[in-house]
This record gives C-alpha cells, sequence and structure tokens, in this order.
C-alpha cells in the first residue's frame, strides 16, 4: 500500500528529499507534506524499509488503508518509473525481512 502523510506533519521538509520517486511535495493549502500514490512505491527496490517513515521526526508517515499494493505491484512501479535502473532480482524490499 502507499504511504500517506498524517495530519501530525510539522512541514519540516525531511522526508522529501529521501523519496527515490520524488512522490512527496509540499501542499501549501494543507500547510504539510503529501504522498502521491501513483508514484510511491514504498521505496520497494531500493531500501528495506521505507526512508520517510526512517526521516520523519513527527512519526507521521504511515501506510495508506486505501492503496493496498503487492511488492509486485510496487516494484512494477519503480520499474515503469525508473527504466534507466537494474532492479535485479533480489532488490531491497520490507517485504522481505
Amino acid at each position: 500500500m502507499a504511504t500517506k502523510i498524517t495530519e501530525e506533519c510539522i512541514n519540516c521538509g525531511a522526508c522529501a528529499p529521501e523519496c527515490p520517486n520524488e512522490a512527496i511535495s509540499e501542499d501549501e493549502s494543507l500547510g504539510r507534506c503529501v504522498i502521491d500514490p501513483a508514484k510511491c512505491c514504498e521505496c520497494v527496490g531500493y531500501y528495506a524499509k521505507e526512508k520517510c517513515q526512517e526521516v520523519c521526526p513527527s512519526e507521521c508517515c504511515l501506510p495508506d488503508p486505501d492503496h493496498k499494493e503487492t511488492e509486485a505491484q510496487l516494484i512494477a512501479r519503480a520499474k515503469k518509473l525508473h527504466p534507466e535502473k537494474d532492479f535485479g532480482a533480489s532488490f531491497p524490499s520490507r517485504f522481505r525481512k
């Protein structure tokens, strides 16, 4: 499932540069950061854990129950967004703990 940023976001911006897909942006009308679920791959293919969750001081980057996805769907998205990258068969994933 894609990750979402809750209302507890303090808009510090720590998460945005960590996102390999540039899925995180500031929503001025909300006064906080948001994640585009069409770009979020939960860092599958890049890291064993979601980077936004690791760096968030407010712990407001959480799984979005409205966007449940499998590892296969997430790596497919990462490959589509970054066709130049060779993910290989043993790519990092939170599904492989």
